[in-house]
């Protein structure tokens, strides 16, 4: 298919879309294609009012189409307006039957407000579209930025200045702003198993709250620095579309002890307002430590506020996905093991780790290499380390003015990370490379 075909399929699919979403009232913004939900998203009416109108600008807004006048001359069943650049459907049933002629069936199966209308209709050539399943291949809407914004005013206009003491709390990302995929890491089978429960907890809310299963959807992420526990966790997020609120603790401890307890509070009542999400408590330790006879009263406070929180949060009642993460799992005390249902452990990678993980990592890059030998020289880097020892690899080699990778710069990578880390530490080592 040629851009000129595409550009077609675009046009119709946009003017076939508005054209269900504005005489199907049952629909609403949940039911549009991601790209034309955010266009039209209006963020007072909270969704996306009807009717649609379709104009030129909106076109080329969405889709990038250059040349929207053009398009349309080639298709008679699309009447363009100059006044304005406004496009309609002449006949909506001619149009719909080009459509899925021209390719347009993979699209129907994307798009639930079409998806709706052929299966409401039994319109001829549809084969097995589902409306329930288009819904599925659609974006939720609490994965968008649009309604994470629009959440955000909520709490802005319920919660006044308090709002603001909330908000700079945590980071808040949509799951199409996190970088990394699930796929892109290299996971354990214990990661793999906890991973695919969280999963099946999720989809199946409803029915653990009929049982009144509610301690569910409590991880800690444990292991050393750079194991990809954050990496991980943010992961998560896209994979289960969730908006993903990252807090380190060190943030959250105020230099007068007794706000700490208040920002606690703030955190998991923002958490809730913004559900369905994940909650990702980096630092953990920072103040659920192993708790002494002699320590402040206001540090005992805070420990205990943030207990009490973990125990009143839920993803069953409250959509809330919580992860702690820590580096250092000797500082908590049995209490705060308690409050967690999975305990997920980031070890160092074992050599078939790391040659899984370099050759993810080198996966888009050309030249001639050996990750095996990489793994087998790198015991006792982190995932974090092997990112690094390959970026020194490839500043290297465009320093000299080569584009490609070679086995000797990463062996002298891994070389100068080694001694980089010696001098950090204290420690020289020399890695033997022979």
């Amino acid at each position: 298919m040629d851009a000129e075909d595409t550009e077609r399929l675009d046009v119709v699919e946009l003017l076939l879309t508005a054209e269900c979403y504005n005489a199907h009232t049952a629909l609403d913004a949940h039911d549009l294609p991601s790209l034309i939900r955010r266009h039209y998203w209006d963020a007072k009416a909270r969704g996306v009012p009807r009717p649609i109108t379709v104009c030129e600008k909106d076109v080329r807004a969405i889709y990038g189409t250059p040349n929207v006048k053009e398009v349309c001359a080639k298709l008679p069943f699309i009447e363009y307006m100059e006044f304005g650049g406004q496009l309609s459907l002449t006949v909506m049933e001619l149009a719909l039957r080009w459509f899925i002629k021209s390719g347009g069936l993979k699209r129907i199966e994307r798009n639930p407000s079409i998806a709706y209308h052929c299966e409401r209709m039994r319109v001829n050539g549809t084969g097995n579209i589902s409306y329930a399943r288009a819904r599925q291949a659609v974006p939720p809407l609490h994965s968008e930025r649009v309604w994470i914004d629009a959440l955000v005013e909520d709490v802005r206009e319920e919660c006044g200045e308090e709002a603001e003491e909330m908000l700079k709390l945590c980071t808040i990302s949509a799951p199409d702003e996190i970088p990394i995929s699930l796929e892109e890491l290299v996971l354990t089978p214990q990661q793999h198993e906890v991973i695919s429960k969280m999963t099946a907890a999720l989809k199946n809310r409803e029915y653990l709250l009929d049982i009144g299963l509610y301690d569910v959807g409590k991880m800690l992420f444990v292991g050393p620095p750079g194991t990809g526990k954050t990496s991980t966790a943010r992961a998560l997020s896209k994979h289960l579309a969730l908006p993903f609120l990252e807090v380190r603790l060190s943030m959250v401890t105020n230099q007068y002890l007794g706000e700490t307890s208040k920002n606690i509070d703030r955190l998991f009542e923002l958490a809730k307002r913004l559900a369905p999400c994940i909650l990702f408590i980096d630092e953990f330790d920072f103040v659920a430590k192993t708790r002494t006879s002699d320590e402040h009263a206001a540090i005992k406070r805070a420990v205990n506020t943030l207990l009490k929180a973990i125990d009143e949060i839920s993803l069953v009642r409250h959509g809330v996905l919580l992860i702690g993460a820590t580096n250092h799992p000797q500082l908590l005390d049995v209490a705060a093991w308690r409050r967690f249902d999975e305990v997920v452990m980031f070890s160092l990678p074992d050599e078939e780790m790391r040659r899984q993980i370099l050759e993810r990592i080198a996966s888009r890059m050309r030249g001639s290499f050996e990750m095996g030998e990489v793994a087998r020289l790198t015991e006792g880097f982190s995932g974090s380390d092997l990112r690094l020892v390959v970026r020194e690899a490839v500043l290297s080699n465009l320093r000299e003015g080569r584009r490609e990778l070679t086995q000797q710069s990463l062996l002298s990578a891994i070389q100068e990370f080694s001694r980089r880390e010696g001098v950090k530490t204290g420690v020289l080592e020399e890695v033997d490379i022979a």
